[in-house]
């Protein structure tokens, strides 16, 4: 863990809950093996008192930078002087900086490591059909990042039990994607290639499953984002199928040089980017990682993409 001291750049990741956050042991553990001078906290934050907190701990010259997870990473949008394309197409954020004019910028990166994450486990999404259940900050950032550009899915699905909330989303994505955006009215993760489970279904014990694995097709993929007790029911359910499944940690690795970038750490990240299997070692347990594959190559895998 990095020395605190009274010149200490104070980093912090919101959220409420925080007792899932992975984030604080990578980051911390990249502060203290490069010597950077900083600390990232987690910090419960209930969602009503979000704005005034952010606008006071940004008073502090100390405080750098926030990260941003459930169920924050919209809402705080709204306070933001700039934003990431890609934070404007999803509507969300998950890290925020004060610039030098005390403006505050905002930054999506969840979409990019998902993504990532994809090419790592060598699951296929390029013109394929993706279920997402959930329609909150991180499907948002999922679906904005599976949708565009030269490698988008054929057919992007998001369900939501809240009634429009699955629309909602899909309308903001679809303007500009090569992919068939829409709502669907249940979960049914027949005939798709890859289900995504980006809600909060899972962090607790008796939660239900985020959809029924039985109904599955026989060469689909599943991806359970949680940060929380992995390898979640619905991976183990999914891997008692024989199907490939696997669990959130990498989505964050992915996305950890891109981060340290946002933040001014270039140096960091760059040595990030040549090797981060040591913070897959360090937040990975060993159940989770037992159907994870090693990487063909010096491609996506121990070295992060650029």
């Amino acid at each position: 863990m990095p020395r605190i001291s009274g010149s200490t750049d104070i980093y912090l990741i919101l959220g409420d809950p925080v007792e899932q956050v992975k984030a604080p042991e990578s980051f911390n553990l990249i502060f203290a093996r490069l010597g950077i001078d900083a600390v990232l906290v987690p910090a419960r934050v209930a969602p009503a008192d979000l704005h005034d907190f952010v606008r006071t701990v940004f008073k502090s010259p100390s405080v750098k930078g926030l990260w941003v997870t459930i169920p924050h990473k919209v809402q705080i949008t709204a306070l933001l002087d700039r934003c990431s394309d890609l934070g404007r197409r999803a509507g969300a954020v998950n890290a925020v900086r004060r610039d030098a004019d005390g403006g505050l910028t905002g930054a999506l990166f969840d979409g990019e490591g998902f993504a990532a994450s994809l090419d790592y486990f060598h699951i296929a999404w390029t013109g394929k059909k993706v279920l997402v259940i959930g329609a909150g900050g991180a499907a948002a950032a999922i679906g904005a990042s599976l949708a565009h550009g030269p490698r988008a899915a054929a057919e992007l699905a998001f369900f939501d039990p809240t009634p429009g909330r699955a629309a909602q989303l899909a309308a903001r994505l679809q303007p500009g994607s090569l992919a068939a955006v829409h709502a669907v009215a249940d979960n049914d993760p027949q005939g798709y290639d890859l289900v995504v489970n980006a809600s909060p279904l899972g962090l607790e014990s008796g939660d239900a499953l985020p959809c029924d694995v039985a109904r599955m097709s026989p060469h689909a993929a599943l991806v359970d984002i949680l940060m929380k007790n992995q390898p979640t029911p619905a991976v183990r359910a999914a891997r008692a199928r024989g199907l490939v499944a696997q669990p959130g940690f990498e989505m964050m690795i992915q996305q950890t040089h891109l981060y340290l970038d946002f933040f001014g750490l270039h140096d960091a990240a760059q040595h990030v980017r040549d090797d981060c299997g040591f913070i897959r070692d360090l937040i990975c347990p060993a159940e989770a990682l037992r159907e994870i594959p090693r990487p063909r190559s010096t491609g996506p895998g121990d070295a992060c993409p650029t």
